[in-house]
């Protein structure tokens, strides 16, 4: 079991299959995705890795954060979460985990808060069938029905799927596709929808009721710091001291 990746979701769209078919798409934002905290069995009881995306004004984090962060050498994030993980999936703290990560055609389980919808109804927040259209119903069609029972127990229990705020709760797609990735943009483009409003954080890790496929990057795809050389000519004159530089000849020509 590897690490996931927190992203941004952008919206929906489409791509066109190779035989001309659209395929909607949603598209998630994977913004500096980089490792903040190491979760250990032997100090906190479970492995996991804590990530953080985006770049939060240090004016917004408060002192206890500060220090959090200054202790990983990272700049302070948006959103933090963590993942668990094997013993052997751990990656270095300060590394980013680019949106390669996940490889085309992999199935992935998608984590958000759903949209909030207000207060609705049984019928349309648990799917309930309501009641007869007609027969002796008086504006009742859509009512409840029953919430519990006599005199015994006499009360209603808890969790008793009845009319309330619907949304705005966490849910879990499972079996997502990935239809591709782009590294350079930072975008995964996920098949049908996940939950979750535009510009929210949603949380993608490898499907657990599928196999990871063998060209996953195990533990983790991480982006490789470019290093440009200066020429030798260069390295070595900055490396002769200040008293062993060359002589100038200064003598003026006769």
């Amino acid at each position: 079991m590897r690490s996931g990746l927190i992203a941004k979701k952008l919206g929906m769209t489409r791509v066109f299959a190779e035989d001309g078919t659209h395929v909607p798409v949603t598209v998630l934002e994977v913004d500096n995705c980089q490792v903040v905290a190491h979760r250990k069995m032997d100090s906190h009881g479970y492995n996991a890795m804590q990530l953080g995306v985006g770049k939060a004004k240090v004016k917004n984090v408060n002192k206890a954060m500060r220090g959090h962060y200054a202790k990983a050498e990272v700049e302070p994030k948006m959103k933090l979460a963590e993942f668990r993980i094997q013993d052997d999936a751990f990656v270095d703290i300060g590394c980013e985990i680019t949106a390669d990560h996940f490889v085309a055609d992999q199935y992935v389980d998608v984590a958000g808060t759903s949209i909030g919808k207000g207060f609705a109804g049984a019928m349309k927040r648990h799917n309930f069938g309501g009641m007869r259209a007609s027969h002796g119903v008086s504006v009742s069609h859509r009512a409840l029905g029953s919430t519990g029972q006599c005199q015994d127990p006499g009360k209603v229990f808890k969790g008793k799927k009845m009319a309330g705020h619907m949304g705005a709760v966490r849910v879990t797609t499972q079996n997502l596709k990935v239809v591709s990735t782009d590294v350079d943009e930072g975008l995964v483009l996920i098949r049908g929808a996940v939950p979750g409003s535009k510009g929210s954080w949603v949380f993608i890790a490898d499907a657990v009721k599928r196999a990871r496929p063998d060209n996953a990057p195990f533990p983790a795809a991480v982006a490789t710091i470019k290093t440009t050389e200066a020429p030798a000519e260069e390295v070595a004159e900055a490396d002769t001291p200040a008293d062993e530089a060359p002589a100038t000849d200064t003598t003026a020509e006769e």
